[in-house]
């Protein structure tokens, strides 16, 4: 596919002019980051994983009932996606103390929470993506009360389905953070789920032995990342046996399509 015009470059993705009227494409990059962009590296192989995992996920949820942005994968690195408007909030959603939430609280990590926690994140990259409420977010005009309802109802519906996905597998979802943007049919706005679900953005354990299998392997400088998100798609079934490396299936596709 002809590469078109940047629309958007983050920490994660890079989001380009889609082919027809209402689309994007978005690429899934190498780069990581945490803390704030304070600490920065690359993953080599981690956008081709994200990307599939994502698609994967989003697939899923599109199969239950939710609205999301994802419409299909067009390559190993990129998917079109549903041009929309995005609600400048994050939606974290804890069942396990583990984070911000540990430290801030002075909670033990890995302590189950008696109930799910959702919190919000005003996204202002310079401001350190400032935790907010409610009344925050109502004050501000960031969202109305009724997208609030919907946001709320579906992180819950996602969290409920993606415990029981992972679970599956043997994997704890701790946390994950969910962005959401707006879709208008004339002067009418509906909430959709956007951005991507990855290990990027979840905290994901294994059951029985507690390692880490996300970004948290890169937060905490313990190595073994590119492993770690391989293991989360094999589990998945979205790697197959005896593949060493994702860079693997790359060059095996790329050389079968000569």
């Amino acid at each position: 596919m002809t590469r078109r015009r940047q629309i958007y470059e983050g920490k994660a993705k890079i989001l380009y002019e889609g082919p027809e009227p209402g689309t994007l494409i978005q690429y899934f990059k190498d780069d990581a980051t945490a803390f704030n962009a304070q600490k920065k590296g690359t993953i080599s192989g981690k956008g081709v994983l994200n990307n599939r995992i994502s698609e994967h996920v989003f697939t899923l949820l599109g199969n239950i009932g939710v609205p999301t942005h994802f419409i299909r994968r067009l390559n190993m690195r990129e998917q079109l996606i549903r041009q929309c408007e995005i609600v400048p909030i994050e939606v974290v959603i804890r069942n396990v103390a583990a984070g911000s939430i540990a430290k801030r609280l002075g909670l033990e990590e890995g302590l189950q929470l008696p109930r799910t926690i959702i919190e919000y994140y005003y996204k202002d990259d310079a401001l350190g993506d400032p935790i907010v409420s409610e009344e925050h977010i109502a004050c501000f005009g960031w969202a109305s009360q009724d997208e609030m309802h919907d946001i709320a109802d579906m992180a819950i519906r996602i969290n409920d389905f993606l415990t029981g996905l992972f679970a599956g597998v043997g994997i704890r979802l701790v946390d994950f953070k969910l962005e959401f943007g707006r879709i208008y049919d004339n002067d009418y706005a509906r909430i959709i789920l956007a951005d991507e679900i990855s290990p990027d953005g979840c905290r994901l354990w294994d059951m029985t032995t507690g390692e880490k299998l996300d970004k948290d392997r890169f937060r905490q400088d313990l190595g073994g990342e590119v492993e770690a998100y391989q293991e989360i798609a094999r589990r998945l079934g979205l790697l197959p046996e005896g593949e060493n490396t994702v860079l693997d299936m790359a060059e095996h596709r790329k050389n079968r399509g000569k």
